[in-house]
């Protein structure tokens, strides 16, 4: 199953170098992956580099927390386009849904949306934060708002992505709102899970060599063998030597 158009490459530790950024790059052009997702300061670099490829470009609002005014994020929002993002996502309020305070969300969301106008919003639930019933609400939100896509987490929450929450997700959106699964996704099998149990995309972070993640694992269990082995045989060497010249 290919699955490299599927797949978001992300990198947004706040300290991510240039370097981190060019290689994030180069990974996402050699694998085609559908997007890469980096800080704003990073998306006029990053469009530049990614010029002639079909690589889309996304960049957080309201990070990581979502708690700011809406206006800052309209303006965040708007000024990443102007920098030359394909894609905006952003993160709830939480606050504003655990006080059951709908409307003040919607608004929070829409302002954002109108804001972009057609560029794709991602809004990003942080669903470790939410019982069962929170979850269909914000999707429900989510449908009145007209967002493109729900994010099951910011990468900076206790928990990613789970495959009941997804189904949770899909169930409520049904096919109106497409999904993407992030946060501990890091090997290819759980990927293609996360894709069979309703997810439209997921997030894999950088670094995570997600197709070659066995084989990877299997030559560095090889390779720590092949050390301590030729340690030992060393160790050997030298004993022998020792008892040698006594």
């Amino acid at each position: 199953m290919q699955i490299s158009n599927q797949i978001e490459y992300t990198l947004l530790h706040p300290s991510a170098t240039e370097r981190d950024i060019i290689e994030l790059c180069l990974e996402a052009k050699k694998h085609s992956y559908c997007a890469v997702n980096v800080n704003s300061y990073y998306v006029t670099f990053v469009k530049q580099f990614l010029i002639n490829t079909n690589v889309k470009v996304c960049t957080p609002i309201g990070f990581p927390l979502g708690a700011m005014a809406t206006a800052s994020k309209v303006y965040e929002a708007k000024q990443a386009l102007n920098d030359g993002a394909d894609e905006i996502e952003m993160v709830i309020n939480q606050g504003l849904l655990k006080s059951k305070n709908y409307v003040s969300i919607l608004k929070d969301i829409t302002d954002v949306k109108r804001a972009i106008g057609s560029t794709p919003l991602k809004v990003i639930i942080e669903i470790s934060e939410l019982n069962k019933n929170e979850v269909i609400r914000i999707c429900e939100i989510c449908l009145d708002a007209k967002v493109d896509y729900i994010k099951t987490s910011s990468g900076f929450s206790k928990n990613g992505a789970t495959q009941t929450t997804v189904k949770i997700i899909k169930k409520t959106v049904k096919n109106r709102i497409k999904i993407v699964a992030f946060d501990g996704i890091e090997d290819y099998e759980t990927a293609v899970k996360y894709l069979e149990s309703g997810a439209d995309r997921v997030g894999v972070n950088y670094g995570i060599l997600l197709f070659n993640d066995k084989r990877a694992k299997r030559n560095s269990k090889i390779f720590k063998q092949y050390i301590k082995t030729f340690k030992e045989e060393q160790a050997l060497k030298v004993t022998e030597t020792v008892t040698v010249k006594n």
